[in-house]
């Protein structure tokens, strides 16, 4: 699964973009895993590269997608983890006799219910207790240099080195 997830996403990206992505290729190995896993005991090698191999070719999509409605996901955790594992567990049900569309769809509204009422909670404590901005001169900055010290990318920002 993560094979296929890797080499579509691999071929899906040099097709869009002309050239080899390994972020891509990296999130299609990572969404080739995602898919599999609400299932990984049924399906036979060929089903189970498959499943991977489409979930690779919606990683790079999703990505897009969000990317292009400005969600902020730098690393593509909705996409693999989200959209990608959505999918997964759609795709049950055609390696497994004993699964229904219906009760995987019911299984996905009640993981995002559950996610969703948890994570809103959780966050709504870490604002109370701590707050979830920086300063605007942090923002600009970037929080590399204020909590390290250094520069994760210096290359983007004209200047080497220590950062300060």
């Amino acid at each position: 699964a993560a094979a296929g997830g890797l080499v579509t996403a691999l071929v899906i990206a040099r097709l869009l973009f002309g050239k080899a992505d390994l972020t891509m290729a990296l999130n299609g190995a990572l969404a080739g895993l995602v898919a599999i896993t609400a299932e990984p005991s049924t399906p036979s090698p060929l089903a189970a590269t498959l499943i991977g191999a489409f979930g690779g070719a919606l990683v790079v999509f999703a990505i897009l997608t969000i990317d292009k409605m400005k969600i902020d996901d730098p690393v593509g955790a909705i996409s693999v983890h989200g959209v990608v594992g959505f999918w997964g567990l759609m795709a049950v049900p055609l390696t497994n006799d004993g699964t229904s569309f219906v009760g995987q769809l019911v299984g996905a509204g009640t993981i995002f219910g559950w996610v969703f009422g948890v994570s809103f909670v959780v966050w709504l404590v870490i604002k109370a207790i701590m707050g979830i901005r920086v300063s605007e001169e942090e923002e600009y900055e970037g929080t590399d240099i204020g909590e390290c010290g250094l520069e994760a990318y210096p290359e983007f920002t004209g200047t080497r080195g220590s950062g300060r």
